[in-house]
């Protein structure tokens, strides 16, 4: 955002004195505390809220469309062609060298999928759709797994119990809490069900960049790390792995990220806002 359109915004909608305290209290107690630049102001939070409509939207519509046999260029396609029409812009395309607009990460690829008229789903894949949308200068961002035909019992467990660790983050994103909190409750709830937790990836402020502080991670211990502030716009997308947390990188493209050992992977992400009463998610 532009520095003086930004000073004009923090100007007319300061931080409020309470929240600005309890920053400061925070700090003398030796706490970790977010920049203030990163606590995103009502017309700031308004503008998310707009993008993420439209990054919901996307989803739907791959939601709608996706079937076996369909390659994944196709769903690039459809997240391109849906979020121009509504006077959007697919944030990865050409993000530090990316040249495709959405992520599609399907059974072993943990995240960064990259879309191929090469990659046909097949009956019982599962496949991540990651799309982060620009409006007007504001960035959204979600993921969503999706099960194609006939998956087996192992695979939809996975799914389903990576969805649920996403909801137990949120639960765990209270206003005043830490990032250790989040991690510390996705973590817990993964390996009692079997599962483990990738450590090298995580969550992210969003809203104004791609990529913003804090990295929310996965894994963590209660009451450490960044403290959860309200304005904060974070994101939480739990990667979590059927066999062992170690991921390895493509060595060919450079993005793709797999399992180590070719398990299955899945993960799920919502953008959410910290009130001062709790959570709000803003696309999911």
């Amino acid at each position: 955002m532009d520095e003086l359109l930004w000073q004009k915004i923090d100007e007319e909608e300061p931080i409020p004195d309470h929240i600005r305290e309890r920053m400061e209290e925070c700090r003398r107690k030796g706490m970790e505390v977010i920049d203030e630049k990163y606590i995103k102001r009502p017309s700031m939070i308004q503008g998310i809220r707009d993008a993420g409509v439209i990054n919901t939207g996307v989803l739907d519509e791959v939601a709608k469309l996706i079937k076996p046999g369909m390659r994944t260029s196709e769903i690039d396609d459809i997240v391109r062609e849906y979020t121009h029409a509504h006077n959007a812009v697919c944030a990865p395309y050409k993000y530090e060298g990316f040249h495709k607009s959405v992520c599609t990460s399907v059974n072993s690829e943990v995240c960064h999928g990259i879309p191929s008229r090469l990659c046909r789903l097949k009956d019982g894949d599962i496949v991540n759709v990651d799309c982060t949308t620009i409006l007007n200068g504001y960035y959204a961002d979600a993921s969503r797994m999706f099960m194609i035909g006939n998956v087996s019992p192992e695979r939809k467990r996975l799914v389903e119990e990576t969805k649920k660790c996403l909801e137990i983050g949120i639960e765990a994103a209270q206003p005043w809490n830490t990032v250790g909190d989040i991690g510390y409750a996705i973590s817990k709830y993964a390996r009692s069900r079997g599962y483990s937790v990738v450590r090298e990836l995580g969550g992210h402020g969003v809203g104004l960049e791609f990529h913003e502080d804090p990295f929310v991670a996965h894994v963590g211990s209660r009451h450490k790390g960044m403290v959860l502030v309200p304005g904060m716009v974070i994101t939480i997308e739990p990667m979590i792995n059927a066999g062992k947390a170690a991921v390895t990188i493509d060595p060919y493209n450079g993005w793709t990220i797999y399992t180590k050992d070719r398990s299955d992977s899945a993960q799920w992400e919502h953008t959410i806002l910290i009130t001062e009463t709790g959570n709000e998610i803003l696309t999911y």
